[in-house]
């Protein structure tokens, strides 16, 4: 008897009991970090703040800045980040829950789940496990891969193999092992190419994968568990560009978006039935977007899963479930379980 596919596992768990109630007026909403994806951060984290404010929930707007010290509306809380993150733990005390909004490490890697475990409040987001394997794209290649999801061919290298030089064998998409927001990702087809592919890899993280180009089109399917439990899946979203989408196309307005995505209902069916499995699986939780590739002969190939994305009013999560006729604001209240 064939063993049973990831779907069909998901499908066989009971459904996630709704989160206790418990009055959410105040969230504490962490933004910045040090990573490149700073910026990205603070705008999404903006976005979420407004929404929440016109649900009627306080945000307790913390940030870490570029250099790792905390600060919460522009005022530093401590001399260092050891100072400032003894003085945010007593801010969150006083919340109902955390709500992290920093894309990259250190922070969507599962290390603010882990800070607010250990302090006791109420996550809004994944867990650590699911942060953790997600933001390594090795680590979700390889649970996806035993799950029966296919994936790009490739490799991941450490610092020593790189050291020691890699050959330029065919054309390949090189990007770092752990980085978000599309950074340091190129497409390479020569030699001096694929050197300075790796080069720029190398500039976000110490590991990197090089994969076989995928050929087929670039759709994003948004999962979100609502605080009642429920697994809502909008109509998933196409990216339109040309060659890699890489953080450049991403944020200087020259990438187009078709949402809902011209699909048949058939391949919509697939693609919302793995992205569900795959979000129970990894055990992951709020809201996650699944890239995927589908190819000419209807392929579905996992490119990443963001368990942080984007959340400004452009992003693409919030575009999906505007096609499905959920606002911004109803989409935080479903998420953070204000009725």
């Amino acid at each position: 008897m064939p063993a049973p596919s990831s779907a069909e596992r998901a499908a066989a768990r009971p459904a996630r009991p709704a989160r206790p109630v418990r009055p959410v007026r105040r969230i504490a909403v962490i933004s910045g970090g040090t990573s490149a994806e700073h910026d990205v951060s603070v705008a999404s984290a903006a976005a979420v703040e407004a929404a929440l404010a016109r649900i009627g929930v306080e945000a307790v707007r913390l940030r870490i800045e570029r250099d790792g010290c905390w600060s919460i509306r522009g005022r530093q809380l401590g001399p260092s980040p050891a100072a400032g993150l003894a003085a945010a733990l007593e801010l969150l005390a006083d919340c109902d829950a955390v709500y992290p909004m920093i894309h990259g490490a250190p922070g969507e890697d599962g290390a603010l789940a882990a800070l607010a475990t250990l302090a006791g409040i109420r996550l809004i987001g994944s867990p650590l496990t699911a942060s953790a394997v997600t933001m390594d794209k090795e680590l979700t290649k390889l649970v996806a891969a035993a799950n029966g999801v296919d994936v790009a061919p490739g490799r991941c290298y450490g610092a020593a193999e790189l050291d020691a030089g890699i050959p330029f064998v065919r054309t390949v998409v090189v990007k770092p092992a752990t980085a978000g927001s599309s950074h340091g990702v190129r497409l390479a087809r020569t030699a001096a190419e694929f050197a300075a592919a790796i080069a720029e890899a190398r500039r976000f993280d110490d590991r990197v994968l090089v994969e076989q180009p995928v050929a087929g089109r670039e759709i994003d399917v948004a999962v979100v568990r609502a605080a009642d439990g429920r697994l809502l899946v909008p109509p998933p979203l196409e990216i339109h560009g040309e060659g890699v989408f890489d953080s450049a196309t991403k944020y200087d307005g020259s990438a187009r978006f078709t949402v809902p995505a011209a699909l048949d209902d058939a391949t919509t069916r697939r693609l919302e039935e793995a992205a569900r499995a795959l979000f129970e699986t990894l055990g992951c939780d709020a809201i996650a977007r699944v890239d995927f590739f589908v190819t000419p002969d209807g392929r579905l190939v996992l490119n990443e899963i963001n368990t942080i994305p984007g959340m400004t009013s452009h992003s693409q999560v919030p575009r999906m479930f505007a096609a499905a006729g959920v606002s911004y604001e109803e989409l935080i209240a479903r998420v953070v379980g204000v009725r």
